[in-house]
């Protein structure tokens, strides 16, 4: 009984000693509550973690179980608020070979629980000094459940997250004026640069409008000499680069105010150019055929979208982050639907027949997620290859 005794004292008093760390390090505040005020008028009331400050953003959540690192640093995050719906995060740590990009994107962070010790062979840190570092707002031991059922009932919103709630109506006022601006300026490359391939690899242009560094690690993977490009450019600048194909990206934004991108593909899809576009860059392709993009409820995020092929009737679990789609009937005559999201019949994919192009609104680089759809880079590759024999 003495040594039971004993044993939970230590264990209380070495509990004690790591909060007295943590706190003199400044990494927990026990103190002060961090408010998340949304759009709606319904304000939660968490504990904050990550860096200090106030923030406004586009409030969504994503159902990934594991990739929080590639959610974190994915480039289409860009303006957003990022609610995780699973309840424990961090508990890998931080890996910076997974990163989709050099820094976190997101605006703000949201988690019920996250990890203050990570166990992984890989790890090199942990989520709340990353977030620090890179100065991104984070709010934990809240109610993401109920937070999730009411961005699904309501839709995606603004919101806010504050530590003062003394003035609400300028903060409402800020929230219901808040709007995600040049995302794809903000994100795309500064600069062209040129990876090598194998030599007897294609050159493969990415037009980069926020990509993810997984397009262009499957692109390495299968020889190609990778030309990542900047959003700005030209359709005359790109077909000087003489691409043996070229990869749209993903990226952040409402796709239809990228007006002058959308001008470019339009006058590049008479270059016959074999084209593969992947989540924005699918959307920015059909606005240049003349389809039409809406904006979703709430959107689709996270690695478990069940998506449909038309063509063969097999189900594929797909990897997603976006909140527009392409409207269905919209599709001009030289496309066709080729894949349908099962849950809700949006477009997930089209296939060209003025052009040999074709686009996914899921991400077929899957990491993290399912390896379901990789088949489609191969399929890219076949496509070059049959262009190529033609020239």
């Amino acid at each position: 009984m003495q040594q039971n005794s004993k044993c939970s004292l230590n264990k209380r008093s070495l509990i004690k000693k790591r909060l007295r760390l943590k706190i003199k390090k400044g990494w927990i505040d026990l103190q002060q509550n961090r408010y998340i005020v949304l759009e709606n008028g319904q304000i939660f009331s968490g504990k904050p973690f990550g860096a200090a400050g106030d923030v406004l953003g586009e409030i969504v959540f994503t159902t990934g179980m594991t990739g929080y690192m590639e959610t974190l640093t994915d480039p289409s995050y860009y303006g957003q608020i990022v609610v995780q719906t699973f309840p424990l995060i961090g508990n890998y740590g931080i890996i910076p070979a997974d990163f989709e990009s050099t820094a976190p994107q997101v605006k703000a962070y949201i988690v019920r629980e996250w990890c203050q010790f990570p166990s992984n062979f890989r790890s090199e840190g942990d989520i709340d000094t990353f977030l620090k570092l890179h100065n991104i707002v984070g709010v934990h031991d809240i109610d993401t459940r109920e937070l999730t059922k009411i961005i699904r009932e309501v839709g995606v919103m603004n919101a806010k997250i504050t530590s003062n709630l003394d003035n609400l109506d300028e903060i409402m006022t800020e929230i219901r004026n808040y709007k995600i601006t040049n995302a794809v300026q903000t994100v795309t490359a500064r600069e062209i640069t040129v990876e090598k391939g194998t030599s007897d690899g294609y050159r493969v242009l990415l037009w980069d409008f926020g990509a993810k560094e997984n397009i262009r690690r499957e692109l390495l993977k299968r020889g190609c000499e990778v030309i990542t490009v900047p959003a700005g450019m030209t359709a005359e600048e790109i077909v000087n680069l003489k691409p043996d194909g070229i990869m749209l990206s993903n990226g952040p934004g409402d796709p239809a105010d990228n007006t002058g991108i959308i001008g470019e593909l339009a006058r590049l899809a008479n270059a016959n150019i074999p084209t593969y576009g992947i989540c924005l860059g699918h959307q920015l392709l059909a606005l240049s055929q003349g389809a039409e993009t809406a904006k979703l409820k709430y959107g689709h995020r996270g690695a478990n979208q069940p998506v449909k092929d038309m063509m063969t009737g097999r189900v594929y679990i797909t990897t997603q982050n976006h909140g527009y789609a392409v409207v269905n009937d919209s599709l001009p005559p030289q496309a066709s639907l080729r894949f349908i999201n099962v849950n809700d019949g949006t477009c997930e994919g089209i296939e060209y027949h003025n052009m040999p192009a074709f686009s996914t609104q899921f991400h077929p680089e899957a990491s993290a997620g399912p390896l379901d759809t990789c088949y489609l880079f191969d399929r890219f590759m076949d496509l070059i290859k049959e262009c190529s024999k033609c020239r």
